[in-house]
């Protein structure tokens, strides 16, 4: 049995002496810490970007994973910890030293998975299992507060080379996953080593949540950059106080600017109060937004659409609102997704969209375990490759329903 006593105080030391550290040193600093929490053998894992295969982290290399091995998301017991965000121990207690029971534990910041922990422990009881969920949560600080500025862990999640455009908007998006109080929100975007002029964003301020997704003309680098003047635009407008309508008009100007009318981005900007469930939305020429309600029916969110930003076709701006229930789910996507075609021309469809996030939540799978698996399924329909940018943003709002928070 552990001491909790001396594993908090463990952690509390790893915490201290991170902050000098670089991620190839985060798993010495681990191991070494959780060996005096009465861990033994620990390890740490990252996952790729797509979540399809989990790789440790080693320190070593110039990815920070030479001689590490890779288990995949899919099919293997470290990914079956991934995907229910568990802690799940290997059968028997055969192939660790003295007898010990081998761990696997998802590590989390909030809900956004970023791969799993292995470790070894004596005893099999609920304190242990506490203390491993304790590691692991330290561990995603750790390597939170490390990734940003690190090439190694850039090249460690990536198993193909990324284009130019994919290396702008994979560093303009906030992480793919965040839940509050209220609400949750999750996030894919593919193809994503060759993406071009797909973006979403999200952001809080009290109890507003900001929401948007861009698709920008092209599939090029310029693409991309047309969307990331887009998203900043958006952004500037946005913390000046601007309300939607005028924050879509202050991302057209922008475009108008830099590329006269030869670029343009169809998008959705919402606001959701997430205290009382009203979704105020504006629609730039854009898929309109969908909404599941009761995981039995969706509906299309209404609303005339102005121009795409960047047109300079002057169309009213109209707003329009609705008021959620609780469970409700509200998504935001891009053409890419239901209009890729198998080796047959047969669309993923829309009615295929709702239906397989109707049937996954129906199974009782995460919104972000939702998601993954749906970007699978997008991306096995078209053989793997896609002909266009393909981007979701889901977000539930759970209103006075309130749950505990599975990533």
């Amino acid at each position: 049995m552990v001491d909790r006593a001396a594993t908090a105080l463990s952690l509390v030391r790893m915490m201290q002496a991170s902050h000098t550290v670089t991620l190839e040193q985060i798993p010495g600093l681990v191991a070494e810490h959780a060996a005096r929490a009465g861990l033994h053998d620990a390890a740490v894992y990252v996952v790729d970007i797509r979540e399809t295969v989990l790789r440790r982290l080693t320190g070593e290399g110039c990815d920070a994973g030479g001689g590490g091995e890779e288990y995949t998301v899919q099919g293997s017991l470290p990914g079956q910890a991934y995907q229910r965000v568990d802690v799940l121990a290997e059968p028997g207690q055969d192939g660790t030293p003295g007898g010990r029971r081998r761990w696997w534990v998802a590590v989390t910041d909030g809900v956004e998975r970023l791969g799993v922990l292995r470790a070894d422990t004596d005893g099999d009881d609920e304190p242990t299992r506490q203390t491993l969920r304790d590691l692991a949560s330290t561990t995603a600080l750790l390597l939170l507060s490390k990734r940003s500025f690190s090439d190694s862990y850039a090249r460690l999640v990536r198993t193909e080379a990324m284009n130019v455009a994919a290396e702008m908007q994979w560093n303009l998006t906030p992480p793919p996953a965040y839940a509050g109080h209220d609400v949750t929100v999750g996030a894919v975007m593919e193809p994503a080593y060759q993406v071009g002029g797909d973006a979403f964003d999200y952001a809080v301020a009290g109890t507003t949540l900001h929401l948007s997704i861009f698709d920008a003309m092209g599939h090029d680098t310029t693409a991309g950059i047309t969307a990331n003047v887009a998203v900043a635009a958006c952004r500037n407008a946005r913390r000046q106080g601007a309300s939607l309508a005028e924050t879509s008009r202050q991302v057209e100007r922008v475009l108008l600017e830099q590329f006269s009318t030869t670029r343009y981005v169809t998008g959705i900007l919402a606001d959701l109060d997430t205290a009382s469930g009203r979704l105020a939305w504006i629609n730039r020429g854009h898929h309109l937004p969908l909404l599941v309600r009761d995981n039995r029916w969706a509906i299309e969110l209404v609303c005339p659409p102005a121009g795409p930003m960047g047109s300079a076709l002057g169309l009213p701006v109209i707003q329009r609102t609705e008021q959620l229930q609780p469970g409700d789910r509200l998504l935001l996507y891009t053409d890419g997704l239901v209009e890729a075609r198998d080796a047959d021309g047969s669309e993923f469809g829309r009615d295929r969209f709702v239906d397989f996030i109707r049937r996954q939540h129906a199974g009782r799978h995460t919104l972000h375990e939702t998601l993954r698996r749906l970007m699978a399924a997008v991306m096995d329909h078209h053989a793997g490759r896609l002909d266009d940018d393909a981007t979701v943003l889901l977000t539930e709002w759970r209103g006075s329903d309130q749950q505990e928070l599975t990533p």
